[in-house]
C-alpha cells in the first residue's frame, strides 16, 4: 500500500523548540568528538536481544 502525505514547509517547531534542538544535536556531536557515544552495530545488538 502506498501512502501520499503533502509536505508542508517547515519542521514545526518555534524558535525555543529549534534552539533547544540545536543545543541537543551539538552536545551529542561533541560527545562523538571526543570519542564518547556507543558503536552503532553494539547498540543494535543490545535492542535486538531485549526483544
Amino acid at each position: 500500500m502506498l501512502e501520499r502525505l503533502v509536505a508542508e514547509p517547515g519542521d514545526g517547531l518555534d524558535d525555543e523548540e529549534r534552539a533547544e534542538l540545536r543545543a541537543t544535536l551539538e552536545a551529542g556531536l561533541a560527545v562523538l568528538r571526543t570519542g564518547g557515544g556507543i558503536d552503532a552495530e553494539e547498540l543494535l545488538s543490545e535492542l535486538r536481544a531485549r526483544g
